[in-house]
């Protein structure tokens, strides 16, 4: 839309019959006549609190709605005294393009600022709690479809796949199933999907005890009481050990923090034995040397320990990338 410097004028006259044109096409629901005419006034720098709401009243009923929204938003940055309304159009425009959780956000924004008009609120309030019934039905409706989604996974074995859909329903913050429970036991199922599944359950506060059968090993924990993955007491240990190759080699201690990292996520919630701690510390060193071609490593700094736990962690990281792309 062309905008007309500020030298040009826009006679009395002309603007009451644009405004006029703009209501009656409005009125009569004329709605492209209207956003032309709309516009027109716009653009010689007439954008009263009538012309604007108008504008995004057609916008609205003309299925622009990513426009009106834009509009919005930068009519809200004003805070001018036609905020709330502003606000009630926003929040109207959201709810009927079923941005049900921006919804609920905004208001609750709203409301945190303590700002709030009380005949403002009674209509906020009425959109909060329509929007937060849609979104369960939603949230409902998507958790129904891509449980189907993973339980077909399961079936077809395709486990790159069952991860992206336990990364789905983890961000919509659905409570995982019993079924999904079972599956932490079910040896088809890949660790890394297991871990991904056992984070779910973490986020979900589960505080009643499950079975994971994981690597050979099965353990019954309770995921609300296990310590977050990069908090377990081996990795800070592990880390504090790998201290003085941070400060001399930054971009070395970068790789092997990453080792480290999917060595851990695979594995988890499963911890190593504390006296073995150190000899994971250095076969991931010696992992990261090999990776960037520094072979100075004594044969004596090996032993079976140290071989044992090198061969564990390439596997680990293999099957880590197996699912992850990074």
């Amino acid at each position: 839309m062309e905008h007309h410097t500020s030298n040009v004028i826009l006679f009395p006259k002309w603007k009451s019959v644009l405004e006029e044109e703009s209501l009656q096409a409005l009125k009569e629901k004329r709605y492209e006549q209207a956003l032309i005419k709309l516009d027109e006034l716009i653009s010689y720098q007439v954008d009263s609190h009538e012309v604007m709401v108008g504008k995004l009243i057609c916008l609205m009923e003309l299925g622009r709605e990513n426009e009106a929204q834009e509009i919005c938003e930068g009519l809200l940055q004003n805070r001018d005294q036609h905020y709330y309304h502003y606000l009630h159009v926003y929040l109207t425009l959201l709810f009927q393009t079923n941005q049900y959780q921006l919804l609920m956000e905004q208001v609750e924004d709203e409301y945190a600022s303590g700002k709030t008009p009380i005949e403002m609120k009674e209509q906020f309030d009425q959109l909060y709690n329509m929007s937060k019934k849609m979104q369960l039905d939603v949230t409902i409706d998507r958790s129904t479809t891509y449980m189907n989604e993973l339980e077909q996974a399961v079936v077809h074995k395709n486990h790159a796949e069952q991860w992206r859909i336990i990364d789905k329903l983890r961000n919509i913050d659905m409570q995982p199933s019993e079924k999904v429970i079972i599956y932490l036991a079910d040896e088809e199922i890949h660790p890394v999907n297991k871990t991904a599944l056992f984070c779910w359950l973490q986020q979900s506060e589960l505080e009643t005890a499950v079975t994971i059968n994981k690597l050979g090993h099965t353990v019954n924990v309770v995921p609300m009481d296990t310590e977050q993955m990069m908090e377990q007491v081996f990795i800070k240990e592990i880390v504090l050990l790998l201290r003085d190759l941070e400060q001399q080699n930054p971009s070395m201690f970068q790789l092997i923090n990453k080792l480290l990292y999917r060595y851990a996520y695979v594995r988890y919630p499963l911890s190593p034995p504390p006296e073995d701690i150190e000899h994971i510390a250095n076969a991931i060193i010696m992992i990261g040397k090999e990776y960037v071609s520094i072979h100075n490593l004594l044969e004596a700094d090996k032993n079976d320990r140290v071989n044992k736990y090198i061969e564990e962690i390439k596997f680990c990281e293999a099957l880590y990338l197996s699912i992850i792309e990074e």
